[in-house]
């Protein structure tokens, strides 16, 4: 009800909606229903990417299996629908057990790999009562979580009807223990893997390279209105630096408020090679999917969100060998704790902090070494999961 009065004023709420008109209709239509299917679920855009190599290489070593995508929100849907190596890519109906009963009956999963926090009973009770594996990848669990509280039966009955759980920590592995599941392995985040292919397959971008020129680069990634203003201050104190802003919204209306807040910035979408830059210090990055193919150009990175509900994707970043410093709402990040234990990163909460930072990530050489190396160390979870699948393919 709350999602469709939404829908009025928030074009979100309105995808949502919209997206799963008639979608048992939409689904057969689409896919060969006679033909079982891997599903992956992803809850978003950033799940989407977390579970991506282990589907690229469930594709390259099986390239006749059928695959389902299926995502809960607009973000992650929108931009992925028309994903290459999926045979189908459509919204998860809503978790009733007619639903749940239908999308199986009609996709006929053979193994089902949901990604890191998606619970939902009845597609979970669905899957067990049709004794068709289910996995969970880059999971991760905190003593905060309803699973772990004495009123929390409900959502404990969902984790039994998890055949596998591939985990990003120790804590997790503990947590479910306690609750005498077993069938768990700590195999760390799929995103490594991810974030380190990026590095090999970053495209050259003339224009950034062009923009950056000789002067160092400071790369803002996933920022809201709170990180652009810090970021604005420091822009004016350091004119000897180039920077460049990729906010989490790229909206017309945000856009524009960038440009009241950054008034000599260019665009990216708006200019072209031959454009000479020799007194532009500021550009904006006002399209999708760019943020990985720039931070090869950068010096330090800073990450948006942690004045919100928390800091974005560091990991992308780091595997450039960039330093990170992002705001004070981090703790829900495994990573981004691990980042500042090496001194590969910086949290800061006011502007004075954000100042200190830029200061002392000029200096320290090591810095994006060791951010670099962490990520190198924590690869091979892709690895570990298809060898576990291979069982049931």
């Amino acid at each position: 009800m709350i999602i469709h009065i939404a829908s009025f004023f928030n074009i979100k709420a309105k995808l949502f909606i919209k997206g799963r008109e008639n979608i048992f209709e939409t689904i057969e239509k689409q896919i060969d229903s006679t033909k079982k299917h891997i599903w992956f679920h992803f809850a978003s855009l950033g799940e989407f990417e977390q579970g991506r190599p282990v589907l690229e290489a469930l594709k390259k070593k099986y390239p006749d299996q059928k695959v389902i995508v299926t995502f809960f929100s607009p973000s992650g849907y929108e931009v992925r629908k028309n994903y290459a190596l999926a045979d189908g890519v459509f919204y998860l109906p809503l978790d009733t057990r007619k639903n749940a009963e239908r999308l199986i009956s009609l996709i006929k999963p053979e193994i089902a790999i949901f990604t890191k926090y998606e619970f939902w009973y009845h597609y979970f009770k669905v899957l067990q009562k049709n004794q068709i594996p289910l996995l969970i990848i880059s999971g991760i669990f905190r003593p905060d979580q309803l699973f772990f509280k004495w009123y929390g039966g409900f959502y404990r009955s969902m984790l039994n009807a998890v055949t596998h759980f591939f985990v990003q920590n120790t804590q997790s592995v503990e947590l479910l223990q306690s609750l005498n599941i077993n069938q768990v392995s700590l195999s760390g985040d799929t995103r490594f893997d991810r974030v380190a292919e990026h590095v090999l397959s970053a495209r050259s971008l003339p224009v950034i390279e062009k923009f950056a020129g000789k002067a160092p680069v400071f790369i803002a990634g996933s920022t809201w209105p709170q990180d652009e203003q810090l970021i604005a201050a420091l822009a004016s104190a350091h004119p000897e630096w180039k920077f460049i802003i990729a906010p989490h919204e790229v909206d017309t209306a945000h856009i524009n408020q960038l440009l009241k807040l950054f008034p000599e910035a260019i665009r990216y979408t708006l200019v072209h090679e031959q454009l000479s830059f020799p007194d532009c210090q500021i550009m904006l990055i006002d399209n999708m999917g760019l943020l990985s193919s720039v931070y090869p150009y950068g010096k330090i990175a800073y990450i948006g969100g942690g004045f919100g509900a928390g800091i974005h994707n560091t990991l992308e970043a780091a595997a450039f060998g960039l330093p990170v410093i992002f705001g004070p709402k981090y703790d829900k990040f495994q990573e981004a704790k691990d980042l500042l234990n090496l001194n590969a990163a910086i949290s800061i909460s006011s502007f004075n902090d954000l100042s200190r930072a830029f200061d002392q990530l000029q200096k320290d050489h090591h810095a994006g070494l060791a951010a670099k190396k962490y990520v190198l160390d924590k690869t091979g979870s892709t690895k570990q999961i298809l060898t576990y699948l291979e069982r049931f393919i």
